[in-house]
């Protein structure tokens, strides 16, 4: 940092954390650009290392720096929490960035909401609904995962951060996936944990990366096994094989699993937690019944589940019944009526039908399963804007990546398979200016 010639000054921690933020701010201190150690800013500006830790603590609780190696602190490549935005769509444009799903799709809330309960619920209840817990142990044990511990939590984000805070402290290592889901890569950096990358195929995560993160000696992998976003990625047999007998040499790393496509996911479940001494498998519910339905039911080792709920009792205390509710008598509905067999199959004829397109023009993309398509690209940004002059709302991969290749996202919820084509042949046509300006 010194060597930029920007000085980190305060008499404060507080102070310290604005004058980083500032320097990341206005591009004074660059991704990457390591900090200086506690003990020499602490020298160098005649405070206690205590002060100066302090600061560094904050800032990579907002994201803004990590630890490397276990020592240095540097910039971090990814933007500060606080300034990360939704993809904008621009009027008149088709929304393929957002991710929503198609509320078309979605089942109807009205008969769930015509049997919520009216008698008063008392503080000392079960806080777990028994229809909500039945219907998940049933669908989970069906998929192989073990469902002798469920809880109920605030929707999946809400439960990977309480199975990463049972476990993790600060500095511990992580395996992430790269590319991956921006929302669990934040979350990681704003526990101060370090992401490992792990890259993944159309398979899932490549057993030669998942090696490497496991001798970088991490602590845990957050890994999703279906409808990987943005890459659709979802594990076959053979990996799932390969990656659980790589895993049993490591037994005390913990495994979390996020299955939040399971139903519409397209492809049958798989998991890595057969037997593992710490593990958890977290389903919810918001893609496929309603994003407004903030619930997730996650299984888990005794010791794991123990932890989670003595934390949730600490803080929310439970997930509120009347949601748990509407969860259980949709998902039962939905299952049974065939929405949920209807919606996976629409958003498979609609991932293929692009797939197939873009094929068609020689452009190389994988989207396996779930709701995106992931397209490799020289630079975003460009591309991202060419397609919107042409009526097209994408998302630029930048959010997603560690240090995987530059790409584009393309959620297909929305994408008719009629449009398909016309949508590849206009990612051709911005391709190929693309490249035509470079030759220029």
């Amino acid at each position: 940092m010194q060597d930029e010639r920007y000085d980190i000054v305060g008499t404060s921690a507080d102070q310290l954390v604005r004058c980083v933020e500032d320097g990341v701010l206005t591009g004074a201190l660059r991704p990457g650009q390591a900090l200086p150690s506690v003990r020499g800013l602490a020298h160098d500006l005649d405070l206690s290392p205590t002060t100066v830790a302090k600061a560094y603590r904050e800032l990579r609780r907002r994201g803004v720096v990590v630890t490397e190696d276990r020592a240095r602190t540097v910039v971090a490549h990814r933007p500060e929490l606080r300034l990360r935005l939704a993809p904008t769509v621009p009027e008149g444009t088709v929304d393929l960035a957002t991710g929503n799903p198609d509320a078309r799709l979605l089942p109807s809330l009205a008969p769930a909401s015509r049997t919520l309960p009216t008698t008063p619920a008392r503080y000392t209840d079960d806080v777990l609904l028994p229809a909500l817990v039945e219907l998940a142990r049933s669908a989970l044990a069906a998929d192989g995962v073990d469902v002798d511990h469920l809880l109920v939590v605030g929707g999946g984000l809400d439960g990977i951060e309480r199975v990463l805070e049972a476990h993790l402290r600060l500095g511990d290592r992580i395996g992430v996936e790269d590319p991956g889901y921006p929302g669990s890569l934040d979350l990681v950096r704003a526990l101060g944990l370090e992401p490992i990358s792990i890259e993944l195929d159309d398979q899932g995560p490549v057993p030669d990366s998942l090696a490497a993160a496991l001798t970088h000696g991490i602590e845990a992998v957050l890994l999703v096994p279906r409808a990987q976003n943005p890459t659709g990625a979802a594990w076959s047999a053979e990996r799932t094989a390969a990656l659980r007998e790589m895993l049993a040499t490591h037994p005390d790393v913990l495994v979390i699993e996020d299955d939040h496509a399971a139903p519409i996911a397209g492809v049958a479940a798989r998991t890595l937690t057969t037997a593992r001494t710490r593990w958890a498998v977290i389903r919810s519910v918001a893609k496929w019944l309603g994003p407004q339905l903030r619930v997730g039911v996650l299984a888990g080792d005794e010791a794991t589940t123990t932890r989670v709920l003595a934390r949730q009792r600490l803080g929310t205390g439970w997930v509120s019944q009347i949601l748990q509710h509407l969860v259980a008598v949709t998902w039962a509905t939905a299952a049974e009526d065939g929405t949920l067999q209807a919606a996976a199959t629409a958003y498979t004829e609609r991932r293929n039908a692009l797939l197939s397109a873009l094929a068609d023009h020689g452009i190389p993309a994988s989207g396996r399963t779930g709701l995106n398509v992931w397209v490799p690209v020289d630079e975003e940004v460009p591309v991202v804007q060419g397609l919107a002059e042409l009526g097209w709302a994408v998302a630029a991969g930048e959010a997603f990546r560690l240090s995987a290749s530059p790409a584009i996202r393309i959620t297909v919820s929305l994408l008719s398979p009629t449009s398909a084509s016309r949508l590849s042949r206009d990612v051709a046509q911005v391709l190929e200016q693309r490249l035509a300006g470079r030759q220029g």
